[in-house]
């Protein structure tokens, strides 16, 4: 069977020329990262950075598509683990470019999941104040949202993504036929990704993945290219018109912000799909409570996350103090108080009275809601079959 035509998605990036990057999706596409590297960020020399999972994988397969078009690459390889998307581990990547004589007319590959994208995206920022870079996503998650946008970041102590720059991709290259070698886990927490996609902007994706939630939950290779094609048009398209997050790009951000602060109790130790799906299950919850959610869009959620296998984390033992005093720390706060993204219904974002895609509510406003939140999503899960 051959391979269905490649997609390509265009981002433009207002403020640099109405710079333009492409987002391909293709499978088959990593043997032709050679190639479309060469004619997206051409460069001396090359960085190809993975974590040590990824590196076994696909690293083999990528470094010979980029000797084949010519380019001088070398494979750095970073421990995997979001506690390695860190201040160390970029210290360590920039000072082996350094060793081994990268220098301006440099580029770096990105291959591998969020943390990868993220972390090699920071390196490639701040490396010589800035080369050019090309991701290519391995994980569901990268593939519908991560990959995209420009977003790089570290993880503190104190605070997910916390230090991080906005630097723009010259290519995005996805290849659903890597999503072959991705764990279960892995999967429903891109699912998970995928379900807040469509719940912010496009209630029809809503409604096409509780139709084939079946055949997304059990790795459907054509399904997903779907599935990914749909989430990166619809990223793409935001992040075209609110490269900077200072309006529409917000919406992205739904069940993040209960999502960040779960990981951060968690200590990084949960998947960043799981989290956020807990946080659209709060966050969705919230806004009924205060009568800006339609009524029975948080179980219309819970029930498309369930059927796409993602877990609910929510199950009692989470205190609301506790994840409010974690989302104090969050990096979409403003004014000393975070900002929840509120969906007006599926496939709509609420405004504020300002037209602001977030709203700041009061602790301890927000707290009443939140164990409110807490207890009916536990309850809710109990009482399904």
């Amino acid at each position: 069977m051959t391979n269905p035509p490649a997609q390509a998605i265009e981002v433009t990036v207002p403020g640099t020329d109405d710079r333009r990057y492409q987002v391909i999706v293709a499978r088959g596409a990593l043997a032709e990262l050679g190639e479309r590297t060469v004619a997206a960020a051409p460069a001396h020399k090359y960085a190809l950075i993975a974590d040590s999972r990824v590196a076994e994988l696909h690293a083999e397969q990528a470094l010979s598509s980029l000797a084949e078009a010519g380019c001088d690459a070398q494979l750095l390889v970073f421990p995997a683990g979001e506690w390695n998307k860190s201040r160390a581990a970029w210290g360590v990547l920039s000072d082996e470019l350094l060793e081994c004589g990268f220098g301006r007319d440099a580029a770096v590959v990105a291959l591998g999941g969020g943390v990868a994208g993220d972390l090699s995206g920071f390196v490639a920022s701040t490396f010589m104040r800035g080369v050019p870079f090309v991701v290519v996503p391995s994980s569901l998650l990268a593939m519908v949202d991560a990959s995209i946008g420009g977003k790089t970041g570290l993880d503190t102590d104190r605070a997910k993504n916390a230090v991080g720059t906005f630097h723009h991709p010259r290519l995005v290259l996805i290849d659903p036929e890597l999503l072959a070698t991705l764990p279960k886990p892995h999967l429903r927490a891109g699912l998970a990704e995928a379900i807040k996609t469509a719940a912010i902007r496009d209630a029809d994706l809503f409604a096409w993945i509780e139709a084939n939630a079946a055949d997304l939950a059990g790795g459907d290779l054509e399904t997903l290219a779907e599935l990914i094609s749909a989430c990166a048009a619809i990223k793409a398209a935001v992040v075209s018109a609110d490269p900077a997050e200072e309006g529409l790009r917000q919406i992205l951000n739904f069940g993040h912000t209960a999502g960040h602060a779960l990981e951060a109790l968690a200590g990084l130790a949960l998947l960043h799909g799981e989290a956020v799906a807990a946080g659209m299950r709060l966050e969705a919850r919230i806004g009924e409570a205060i009568g800006v959610t339609e009524a029975g869009t948080s179980i219309r959620l819970d029930e498309a996350l369930e059927a796409c296998g993602v877990p609910n984390l929510l199950d009692g033992s989470v205190r609301a103090d506790r994840l409010l005093e974690a989302a104090a720390t969050d990096k979409k706060n403003r004014g000393g108080l975070p900002h929840w993204v509120l969906l007006r219904r599926i496939g709509e974002v609420a405004t504020d009275d300002a037209g602001s895609y977030s709203t700041a509510i009061e602790d301890d406003r927000v707290l009443e809601h939140l164990e409110a939140a807490l207890r009916t999503a536990a309850d809710d899960a109990d009482s399904r079959p």
